[in-house]
């Protein structure tokens, strides 16, 4: 008898102190610290491959929310939290400076725009921006308002002072890259106004032709990540931002056509 209580409770025992080496588990997981990065869908690949090092080297765990730039600052300006910001174009990251939103940023890589029709160009289709505004093919650009390659394109239009006649002409007005990209692979659109980085992909570039447009029109932008005013863990937001802008961060971006580009 007393041999079989003592059996109990030496199990009750056991059980309680897997429970509360569980129970200190879960905690210690709950605590782990957590970074919220914002990301315009171009640069998900290389932010993902350094969030990858960095939640290894740091014990952490890093969210990324993708979507257009545009839409991104939104959100930023809706809810107030997160710890990074890296949309397509650096004009948002000036418009987060002027706001006090963003503290502290650090330059990453470049991207372009450029025409993109699908591969070996079928239809023909003249490497001019006056192509777009030709009515014998299907047309899909960004929309200015939600991203950034959108705002990009309608920079060099009105340089060229062709937006309107273009825009007369669009078939398709989309949030973001992925969606250009996804409409040219298909049957909605022959000639597209994309980031370029985007054409080097593995999953693209046996899909897509690139017609360059001119510097004169289409200059490198920067990329350039911000540091949230309201970040819960700056120290590790700036350690993620210092590997981006390290030699081996600049060669991630590299790697996604995102850096040297043509």
């Amino acid at each position: 008898m007393n041999s079989c209580r003592i059996s109990i409770f030496a199990k009750i025992i056991v059980l309680l102190f897997a429970l509360g080496l569980s129970g200190c588990h879960a905690d210690k997981v709950e605590h782990k610290k957590e970074l919220l990065i914002y990301c315009g869908i171009t640069m998900i690949k290389p932010m993902a491959e350094i969030a990858g090092i960095i939640e290894r080297d740091y014990d952490c765990k890093i969210l990324i929310t993708k979507g257009g730039s545009g839409n991104l600052l939104k959100s930023i300006k809706a809810n107030k939290i997160g710890d990074l910001y890296l949309p397509g174009s650096g004009a948002y990251i000036q418009t987060t400076l002027e706001q006090g939103l963003v503290t502290d940023t650090v330059h990453v890589g470049y991207n372009k725009a450029a025409m993109m029709v699908k591969k070996g160009n079928p239809k023909n289709i003249p490497a001019s921006l006056d192509s777009l505004a030709d009515k014998r093919f299907l047309v899909a650009i960004g929309n200015p308002e939600s991203g950034s390659i959108g705002r990009e394109t309608k920079k060099i239009l009105d340089k060229k002072s062709i937006f309107s006649k273009v825009a007369n002409n669009v078939q398709i007005m989309t949030t973001d890259s992925k969606d250009l990209i996804r409409f040219l692979k298909g049957e909605e659109a022959d000639l597209v106004v994309n980031w370029y980085a985007t054409a080097t992909w593995a999953e693209n570039e046996d899909s897509i032709t690139v017609l360059p447009i001119s510097d004169e029109y289409a200059e490198k932008k920067k990329l350039i990540i911000g540091l949230l005013r309201f970040s819960r863990y700056p120290e590790l937001a700036r350690a993620f931002m210092d590997y981006a802008a390290s030699e081996k961060g600049k060669a991630i971006f590299n790697k996604y056509g995102l850096y040297d580009v043509r």
